[in-house]
């Protein structure tokens, strides 16, 4: 008997993500465009982060953050 070979799916659909630290610059990029009151949304694609993560650590510092964009 001839053995089938599995079929290999790619994981295109679920992306393993990467932790990443938080550097004392993204902190600093982080409350400087908050201060500038820019969406969380421009906010975290500008940090290269989710918009989840940036709102958390935002949090953690005290810093409030427009939630609209």
């Amino acid at each position: 008997m001839a053995k089938k070979k599995k079929s290999v799916k790619k994981d295109a659909a679920k992306k393993k993500s990467v932790r990443r630290a938080w550097t004392a610059a993204d902190v600093r990029e982080l409350k400087s465009l908050a201060k500038k009151k820019v969406g969380v949304a421009k906010i975290s694609k500008m940090l290269k982060r989710t918009v989840g993560a940036t709102a958390v650590k935002a949090h953690q510092l005290g810093v409030s953050l427009d939630t609209r964009g």
